[in-house]
């Protein structure tokens, strides 16, 4: 695999966070060199919220994710951000129940999946995160199915593994859309 950068923003509360750590782990699982760097707003939930991954081969020599070659939008202000700061060829999926535009990039492949509608409709809610990262690494191949599942297993704490069967559903409606 080459390196993948991966960026995934959205607002506070959306699992942002939660879901650059499961893509984090899936690459230790894999035995690449990883780097995992949040960043938020003082808010807690509805602040801006974003995840700078970095998967490879060799030594990551810097964590700082400017022009992403995966990219994960949950919200429009992140679509209007970042959209047109991905690189030629990147992978991109924006969660279109939540944004309302269409870039006009030939150089990109978008997927609009309308992640937040899926996780209501499906009984998966507040896993729009998950359907997103389920989506990102099919088309990009970042990850195998079966190491985002160990990942799950490893990210999500003991006094919540019940949470884990859930998590994989939401995976894999992602995968499968």
């Amino acid at each position: 695999m080459a390196a993948s950068n991966i960026l995934l923003s959205g607002f506070g509360g959306q699992g942002i966070l939660f879901a650059g750590k499961v893509a984090a782990y899936a690459g230790l699982i894999d035995g690449k060199e990883v780097s995992w760097l949040p960043s938020y707003g003082p808010e807690m939930r509805g602040g801006a919220a974003n995840c700078s991954i970095c998967l490879n081969d060799e030594e990551i020599a810097c964590p700082l994710i400017l022009h992403p070659d995966i990219l994960a939008v949950m919200n429009l202000p992140s679509y209007d951000k970042y959209i047109d700061e991905a690189k030629a060829g990147a992978i991109v999926v924006v969660d279109s129940f939540l944004v309302d535009k269409r870039t006009d990039r030939t150089d990109i492949k978008v997927f609009y999946l309308p992640a937040t509608q899926m996780a209501v409709e499906n009984k998966l809610e507040k896993l729009a995160n998950m359907i997103i990262l389920g989506k990102l690494a099919k088309e990009s191949g970042f990850a195998s199915e079966e190491s985002l599942f160990k990942a799950l297993a490893k990210v999500i704490p003991a006094k919540r593994q019940h949470l884990v069967e859930v998590n994989k559903q939401a995976l894999l409606l992602g995968m499968n859309s």
